[in-house]
């Protein structure tokens, strides 16, 4: 029994390998693969000369930390505030405005 299920395995293995090997119906076991279609290549739109032009959205350059910090003080010493108080408000101030 054990002996006629090794041979069915091993000829079952052998048959679905060999089968493996036959080309598709219509095609030859020698024919080339068939070749893939080249990737399609889209041009660029060209712009227009009368087409309206769009709005450019940009924002303001951000102004540097020490401009900040200046004029958080500033700001902070016209509002009454004492040393210890300025140098909390600057540093809130100054991390938060553009």
């Amino acid at each position: 029994m054990k002996r006629s299920l090794i041979i069915g395995g091993v000829l079952l293995c052998a048959m679905s390998a060999a089968s493996a090997q036959f080309p598709p119906p219509g095609r030859s076991m020698w024919d080339p693969p068939v070749p893939q279609p080249p990737p399609r290549i889209e041009v660029p739109a060209i712009p227009r000369m009368d087409a309206p032009t769009q709005p450019s959205l940009r924002s303001r350059p951000r102004s540097s930390f020490g401009d900040r910090v200046s004029r958080c003080l500033d700001e902070a010493a016209a509002a009454g505030l004492n040393q210890a108080e300025r140098a909390a408000y600057s540093r809130s101030c100054a991390n938060h405005r553009d």
